[in-house]
């Protein structure tokens, strides 16, 4: 008789990442949520359901009820912006975005699920004087939880052209259970940059000598077709290991932190779907119809790595089959 599957509960879902992973590594997906609309949007257009309600709402006004009484594991990349170096680092005082970690543990407490992967910046580590990463310990202990975390790298465990370090908490309501996790070891990278890029790209993502603020920065900076570069609003930023830097949230805002290459047709940024390549997404996610770029980046800047979670899953899985 083949056993049932493993049940998850996607918080913070964005546009699916983690549940990409999970689904690719056995489990079920019985419920998802993310507040925000656009998200919420390409969501519901590749799985069909999730709960757009804000999550303090969700808990707090009796829709914990639409939260299923049983499954076996959260996974939940709460904000990082609150946590990030790139931001105003407020952390827990960032009502909203920074306070959300202790729905998460709302829940946690309520349905007491196996267990749980978190997911965020790697200086969430470090912030506060490591105040902030002491509180979430505690916080998980006193629901019941023992954890371990690494920073692993996309770029060495998700087979993926991108330099992107998150920190990665995975815990177990069984001390014994969080023995026999293990994260996932380095392996190669085997997919490279031509892999990612399109052959064929929309005039609009070229920058053109009209672009005159920008452009003769490019021109002087982007010379390679073998590399990504980077504007960071004063100046080009060449990676030079052939790596994608880490794509972020706020890619495009003013023109800034876009990755750009140089093809045979000139100087332009990359496409959402090359970005979403990058991140492990299949061929087959769709993006909304109608949605500007400035939408699409954000939400896969937001995203975790596919092939990232696709490990950590399995590892998750066999521990507790185990």
């Amino acid at each position: 008789m083949r056993k049932p599957k493993l049940r998850l509960v996607d918080l913070f879902a964005g546009i699916g990442g983690a549940r990409i992973g999970f689904e690719a590594a056995g489990f079920e997906t019985v419920y998802a949520n993310d507040c925000d609309p656009k998200v919420a949007e390409a969501y519901r257009l590749n799985f069909g359901e999730v709960d757009g309600e804000e999550l303090f709402s969700v808990i707090r006004n009796g829709g914990m009820k639409r939260v299923p009484k049983r499954f076996d594991v959260l996974a939940a990349g709460f904000p990082c912006q609150p946590f990030s170096v790139a931001g105003r680092r407020r952390g827990f005082s960032d009502e909203g975005r920074g306070d959300l970690l202790f729905g998460v543990v709302e829940i946690l407490k309520a349905r007491k699920p196996e267990a749980v992967l978190l997911e965020n910046v790697k200086h969430l580590k470090n912030h506060n004087d490591e105040k902030t990463f002491q509180r979430i310990q505690g916080e998980l202990k006193g629901a019941g939880y023992a954890m371990k975390a690494e920073v692993l790298n996309s770029l060495h465990y998700g087979n993926v052209p991108q330099a992107r370090e998150r920190i990665y908490i995975v815990a177990f309501r069984s001390p014994r259970t969080l023995m026999k996790f293990h994260f996932p070891e380095r392996i190669p990278l085997l997919r490279t940059m031509p892999q990612i890029l399109e052959k064929h790209v929309p005039e609009k993502y070229y920058y053109t000598e009209e672009d005159r603020y920008i452009y003769p920065k490019l021109k002087a900076a982007v010379r390679r077709k073998d590399r990504f570069y980077q504007y960071r609003r004063t100046y080009v930023r060449e990676n030079k290991s052939g790596a994608c830097p880490t794509l972020m949230a706020n890619m495009g805002a003013g023109g800034h932190n876009v990755p750009i290459v140089r093809d045979a047709q000139g100087i332009r940024r990359l496409t959402p779907r090359e970005c979403a390549r990058l991140q492990g997404f299949p061929e087959s996610f769709a993006f909304p119809a109608g949605q500007a770029d400035s939408h699409l980046y954000r939400q896969i800047g937001n995203s975790m790595t596919v092939p990232l979670i696709v490990r950590l899953a399995e590892n998750i899985r066999i521990a507790l089959e185990s």
